[in-house]
């Protein structure tokens, strides 16, 4: 019995759609750094450091926060393994730690610049 007119053409989607198709972990770190970078607070420190490196006191002036709160979302950017730090003296400097990140929400940019 037919399921649909276009049946061997969806059999063959199906397939493929299966084929292609990230584990239930990789699909549940996917859903980790989409839910990272959806707080526009993040998605804010992340565009001022798109630019290159920063101490947290410029990342505040640059996202206009306080410094508990960016340290706060700081730390959870880290721990999703997107941006990375180091010291140096007595500052520690936050980086870019994945750029497939950035490139996701530069089409985001792009999207809402086409609408």
């Amino acid at each position: 019995m037919k399921v649909c007119d276009e049946e061997d053409l969806h059999e063959a989607r199906l397939k493929d759609a299966l084929e292609k198709m990230p584990s239930d972990g990789q699909i549940e770190e996917m859903g980790n750094r989409f839910k990272s970078i959806s707080e526009p607070s993040r998605l804010k420190i992340l565009l001022a450091l798109a630019g290159g490196e920063l101490c947290v006191d410029h990342i505040v002036e640059a996202v206009v926060g306080n410094q508990s709160a960016v340290s706060h979302q700081l730390k959870t950017l880290k721990a999703a393994r997107i941006v990375k730090c180091r010291r140096s003296g007595k500052k520690i400097l936050y980086s870019i730690s994945d750029w497939h990140v950035m490139t996701i929400i530069e089409l985001a940019k792009e999207h809402l610049n086409c609408e």
